[in-house]
């Protein structure tokens, strides 16, 4: 990797770290260069507009949420394991510092039309898709009942992250990981 994508790479992980907890509308080019200890011309070559710079947050936020989440769980066995593998892949994603950038952004940006927006509505729509993928495949390989639906299953799994993120990043109830395996436990005892 040159020496550009290296810091680019840098800046972007600094980006990704600070719309965790400031949210995407809070990086500006001049919060992103104190952050980065970085002149804001220099971002300014890199990124030309807040709104480029939200959107090369989200692309690199993915990649790390693929790189993190996805293909670890992906890389273990099929069906009830992967299926384990990935609700415990996104508990420790949504516990760093900030919780989950897509969760966040999908509540800061639910009324905000633009691209900024649709970017945020891409990727919730491909984890969607994924967690239902991986529950299909559960189904088709015996671990749960043949009539389980996969969609509603992914829908209820989601539930319980989502309620996890707010009851540990708002409510700061050091129980929220304990309730989410529970309730993710009843989850998957009912579509046996």
């Amino acid at each position: 990797m040159s020496k550009g994508a290296e810091t680019r790479e840098a800046i972007l992980d600094t980006a990704t770290r600070l719309a965790r907890t400031v949210g995407l509308g809070g990086i500006t080019i001049g919060t992103l260069a104190a952050s980065a200890e970085l002149s804001k011309s220099g971002l300014y070559a890199h990124f030309k507009s807040k709104e480029s710079l939200q959107l090369q947050v989200l692309e690199h936020g993915r990649g790390r949420f693929t790189r993190e989440v996805l293909a670890p769980a992906l890389a273990a066995p099929r069906g009830e394991p992967r299926v384990r593998a990935l609700f415990d892949a996104w508990l420790k994603w949504d516990s760093q510092d900030g919780g989950c950038l897509f969760v966040a952004a999908s509540s800061e940006l639910d009324d905000q039309p633009g691209p900024v927006r649709d970017a945020v509505v891409r990727c919730q729509q491909d984890w969607f898709d994924s967690l239902t993928m991986v529950l299909r495949t559960a189904v088709t390989e015996g671990y749960f009942r043949a009539d389980v639906d996969p969609e509603q299953l992914a829908f209820d799994a989601n539930g319980v992250m989502l309620s996890y993120h707010m009851s540990n990043r708002l409510l700061g109830d050091p129980k929220a990981a304990e309730r989410a395996r529970h309730a993710f436990e009843e989850l998957l005892n009912k579509a046996r």
